[in-house]
């Protein structure tokens, strides 16, 4: 899969572009399928909120699921990211983020590229996120949050955030978010399960916690450039990777004879 013309210049602009529909219900309920036993595992990779019960986030699936092994390796999501970043991608991070219905938490408002400078050493923001929607994403359920064309502005200061959730964030403070709102305004990308957004690593973003009854699980594959590997390995290996071998991808169909997951 290749951006268009309008896409790539949406991205360049924006900082983002927002892909409706781009897996199909099949293939995204398999997914989902597979998610939700992930989500029941013990293991360590299984970040959960802080109620200890709900998971909130599971890292590197792309190790120890088949389905999650064959999405890393996507064409409609290796593609059009080594189309932006100019050359062969590896995997920087892998990571299913759940938002459950009632008990998913917040997402401060950070940059991605900020923490992989501080806590990864990556030389430059040459690495961004795709994102896969495994359920309908609404207003209600933790839609995203993007504020559009803050990527423009460079890595910004933040402080690490240890203590608003079960998992640490280098986060932007108030002042500076009401700064770039009122120059670029907010958007919350929606749509149905299957739709794709890929977006800038210094876009500035965040989500809400979901009070809906309603989950929001998003599949994020964070790709780095492999001349721009990280330097740094104070992170365990399975949040920031330390294979720097490019990606391979697979037949447009490698999902199309995946089993059903056993929780």
């Amino acid at each position: 899969m290749r951006l268009s013309d309008e896409e790539l210049a949406s991205f360049d602009e924006l900082g983002y572009v927002f892909l409706p529909e781009r897996f199909t219900a099949a293939e995204v309920a398999v997914l989902r399928e597979h998610a939700h036993a992930i989500f029941a595992m013990q293991r360590e990779e299984v970040v959960r909120e802080k109620d200890q019960t709900t998971a909130r986030t599971a890292f590197a699936a792309h190790t120890y699921d088949e389905a999650y092994r064959r999405l890393g390796r996507h064409p409609r999501l290796i593609e059009p990211v080594m189309q932006l970043l100019g050359g062969p991608v590896y995997m920087h991070q892998f990571k299913i983020n759940a938002k459950a219905a009632f008990n998913g938490d917040v997402w401060q408002w950070h940059q991605d590229y900020g923490t992989w400078a501080r806590d990864d050493l990556m030389p430059e923001p040459r690495a961004m996120n795709i994102a896969l929607f495994l359920e309908d994403v609404t207003e209600f359920n933790g839609a995203l949050m993007f504020i559009p064309r803050s990527h423009q502005g460079g890595t910004l200061e933040a402080g690490h955030d240890l203590q608003t959730t079960s998992y640490p964030l280098w986060t932007i403070d108030n002042a500076t978010i009401t700064r770039l709102v009122e120059a670029g305004g907010l958007v919350s990308p929606k749509g149905p399960a299957g739709s794709v957004i890929l977006f800038h690593g210094n876009l500035v973003h965040g989500s809400p916690s979901n009070m809906s009854p309603f989950d929001r699980t998003i599949v994020y594959l964070s790709l780095c450039h492999v001349d721009n590997h990280i330097r740094q390995f104070k992170r365990p290996a399975w949040i920031a990777h330390r294979d720097f071998t490019p990606i391979e991808a697979l037949a447009d169909d490698c999902l199309a004879d995946l089993a059903p997951a056993h929780a």
